[in-house]
């Protein structure tokens, strides 16, 4: 099993999501890590804050100016790959829109793991047939199958 696979629970898998801008994707998202990993940081006054008050809206900000963003309090790396019923603009090097983003938060302190994970990433999405067949799956379980049947080429 990749790496990737390992932190790609069914639960962090969004399919066919209508989310229409950037924000409102990593809005879906923070609430996915919320509701399916736990994900919390201390917010104002000492009180638990969800992802989306404390480490993604911090992330959904630099994320804008870089594509990677650590995040602090985090204890082990964690995936969710979103599906897009229709493609955003989301300031990709080439100009054109996406419809499949893979979010992946790195533990600050994790900078050779998450260079791996980087490559990984980005040995999976330069094959066109990877990204192909993940156009197929009508549900989360289809959808992980194609990340576990993932081999590096060789």
């Amino acid at each position: 099993m990749s790496q990737i696979a390992s932190l790609l629970p069914t639960g962090n898998i969004l399919l066919d999501l209508d989310a229409g801008s950037k924000a409102r994707l990593f809005d879906a998202v923070g609430a996915l890590f919320e509701a399916n990993r736990g994900l919390v940081e201390k917010g104002r006054r000492g009180q638990p804050a969800g992802p989306r008050e404390a480490g993604l809206d911090r992330a959904r900000a630099r994320a804008s100016r870089s594509r990677t963003v650590a995040i602090r309090g985090l204890a082990e790396a964690q995936g969710a790959f979103v599906r897009l019923k229709s493609p955003i603009p989301f300031d990709a090097p080439d100009g054109k829109p996406v419809a499949q983003v893979f979010v992946l938060l790195v533990p600050e302190h994790a900078t050779e793991q998450h260079l791996q994970l980087l490559s990984e990433l980005a040995q999976m999405f330069s094959e066109a047939r990877f990204r192909e067949s993940l156009g197929s799956p009508t549900d989360a379980a289809g959808l992980r199958a194609v990340f576990d049947q993932w081999e590096p080429a060789a």
